[in-house]
């Protein structure tokens, strides 16, 4: 973990939103306190934030709540996170423009487009996609939100729902994202593939 690696400020937030609307506020601010992070609570975040930040939120999610629990509030916050991008980040025009071409190609293309900046949700990990048959493969090693704790069973509904969401808004809505490695449960990264057919 580099010392000076960020974070854009949603993988704070969204949780905070997440937690906050499924659980209630004190379980909220007991899940940030045992974090070390009630000044997000207090002011929450609108740059780019920490990467320790990040790391020690979702692990104490993980650590603190039961898995069941932890899941949902993870891939809600990543739902939020791709409905923000699409709606904040991602100029309109550019969704448009990639909706029109053929769905390989445009997937190559917005692939691209997040590996660029892949350093605002990865900090100091190291993001990797390549196609395979039906689809595509995303590889975050050294995945800032999959470091500190540990799972059973892949567990970063955080980066699915939000991979989920930005390409199902470019590819459709057969689109599909498991993880299926995950360094929390041991693997060398956390991996995602990515089918829409």
């Amino acid at each position: 973990m580099a010392a000076d690696a960020r974070i854009g400020p949603n993988a704070i937030t969204r949780v905070e939103a997440a937690l906050t609307a499924q659980l209630g506020e004190e379980t909220c601010q007991c899940v940030f306190a045992r974090a070390g992070l009630l000044r997000h609570l207090a002011n929450p975040p609108t740059d780019m934030v920490p990467e320790a930040d990040v790391m020690r939120l979702h692990a104490e999610l993980h650590r603190a709540l039961p898995t069941p629990q932890a899941d949902a509030v993870a891939a809600e916050a990543g739902r939020q996170t791709a409905a923000y991008l699409l709606s904040v980040r991602i100029p309109r025009l550019a969704q448009f423009a990639l909706r029109l071409l053929p769905k390989g190609l445009a997937a190559r293309l917005f692939t691209q487009a997040i590996a660029r900046h892949a350093w605002t949700f990865g900090g100091s990990g190291r993001f990797s996609a390549s196609r395979d048959a039906g689809g595509l493969v995303l590889l975050i090693a050294d995945n800032p939100a999959a470091r500190g704790y540990r799972a059973e069973r892949p567990s970063c509904h955080y980066f699915a729902e939000t991979f989920s969401g930005l390409y199902t808004a470019i590819l459709g809505p057969r689109v599909r994202v498991v993880e299926t490695q995950c360094e929390a449960a041991g693997a060398q990264a956390c991996r995602f593939r990515v089918t829409w057919a």
